[in-house]
């Protein structure tokens, strides 16, 4: 039921992504930020929640009072749904689909058994990343993430990127950001 209910808000919702929003390549976007110095670093530190995907799963991420923010491609065998802890109503937290061979390299071992939602503890392993936080002046825009759906990016939000994987670079919006991530280095705003 709720993946039929953020289905029908992403078909509403995609459109708003075809606005007048210019379409810019984050990865040569990010490229600019380290060259002018505008790069900071953090980990992940907050513990997740995480279950098994179900093979042929869409996960669609919904930011609460934003609306969607992207949907995975279909999961594959041994692929992981993560949920953040960062709002009191658990149904507020929003999920995503990481890849089966990313996921030990992140999350490491189930800290607890799983709850009646197939949920367990997980904790970040502390990878750190590198990132910059969208300017006011650069404003709204969109572009392509590393698994192929648009994806909007706006002002306060933070655009990261994996070590050593610079094709690997995508949005985290604001509030999630700053709920999970621990700043290392603080990149220049």
């Amino acid at each position: 039921m709720r993946l039929s209910i953020a289905l029908a808000a992403l078909m509403l919702a995609t459109p708003a992504l075809a606005q007048d929003l210019p379409l810019l390549n984050q990865i040569e976007m990010f490229e600019a930020a380290k060259g002018d110095g505008l790069t900071g670093v953090a980990r992940k530190t907050l513990p997740v929640d995480a279950r098994p995907a179900v093979e042929g799963e869409i996960v669609v991420s919904i930011i609460p009072g934003e609306g969607v923010e992207t949907q995975s491609p279909p999961a594959s065998a041994g692929d992981w749904v993560v949920r953040n802890r960062c709002f009191e109503n658990v149904e507020d937290n929003p999920e995503i689909l990481v890849r089966a061979a990313r996921f030990p390299e992140r999350y490491g071992p189930a800290q607890s058994e799983p709850d009646d939602g197939g949920y367990s503890e997980f904790h970040p392993t502390g990878v750190e990343m590198e990132y910059f936080i969208v300017t006011e002046e650069t404003g709204e825009f969109q572009f392509t993430a590393p698994w192929g759906e648009p994806m909007v990016a706006r002002p306060g939000d933070a655009i990261v990127q994996i070590p050593n994987d610079p094709d690997d670079t995508y949005r985290i919006a604001r509030v999630e950001f700053d709920c999970t991530y621990e700043v290392v280095e603080p990149a220049a705003e």
